[in-house]
């Protein structure tokens, strides 16, 4: 007798009743204090919820293979709730090495499902930017992502370049990204474009400063603030001033 393979759907789902029976209403009231807008949380920690996520990533690569893994979170991902998209992330993080092309064109077709930041941050932070360090040429994607009316797609942009600013590459590619968005007016946009200037400060400020200060007179009070944070307090005046 054969025992039946279950399908990622049932996985899927078999981890969404955790979710659901494991969490916290006491703190899903005190999630929503970080965001703007409504979410659905189940109330978990992060810590313990990584920790269920790596148990089941190890149980399903040894039983049911990696690209079983993939379409799990994938189904995941299509969630409202907040603990299963960063469930989903959490299952495929620190294997992006592990990946190709087909598994960075289905993790850029999530970006339409994203809800919150935090979402937003997992999935472009760890799944899309490290692969884009991995295989330079992926950058390109990001001035796609620029254009759209899209408020996460544009933030995504600008994520997707950090893990590579920190490892040096991209410096041409941020000033164009930048030039792009300076005069976007949404708030996520800016903190993503901040973020972004920051970690490129952090890695290479000789080339960092002298476009900060060719920016200042044009750029958002809030992408500037954000891009000085870890910069001498003198030179942070300077550009601020």
């Amino acid at each position: 007798m054969t025992t039946r393979r279950p399908s990622p759907a049932t996985i899927a789902t078999e981890i969404r009743y955790l979710l659901r029976d494991g969490g916290s209403s006491e703190h899903a009231e005190g999630v929503q204090w970080f965001f703007k807008d409504k979410i659905r949380s189940h109330g978990w920690y992060t810590a313990k919820l990584r920790s269920v996520a790596v148990r089941f990533r190890k149980k399903i690569i040894e039983e049911l293979g990696l690209d079983f893994l993939v379409h799990v979170a994938d189904k995941l991902f299509t969630g409202r709730i907040l603990e299963e998209k960063v469930f989903a992330v959490f299952l495929l993080e620190k294997l992006t090495e592990e990946f190709g092309d087909a598994e960075f064109r289905l993790f850029a077709s999530w970006l339409p499902r994203i809800s919150s930041w935090a979402d937003h941050d997992g999935l472009v932070h760890y799944l899309i930017a490290p692969m884009i360090a991995a295989k330079p040429n992926r950058a390109a994607r990001v001035f796609r992502w620029a254009k759209s009316r899209n408020r996460w797609h544009r933030r995504a942009a600008c994520v997707a370049l950090i893990q590579g600013t920190r490892q040096k590459m991209f410096f041409p590619e941020i000033k164009r990204l930048s030039d792009l968005l300076l005069s976007d007016e949404d708030d996520m946009v800016q903190k993503g474009l901040g973020w972004l200037l920051r970690e490129t400060a952090k890695a290479d400020s000789k080339r960092t400063v002298p476009y900060l200060m060719s920016i200042r007179g044009r750029a958002p009070r809030l992408v500037l603030r954000t891009a000085c944070e870890t910069l001498p307090a003198g030179l942070k005046r300077k550009i601020l001033a």
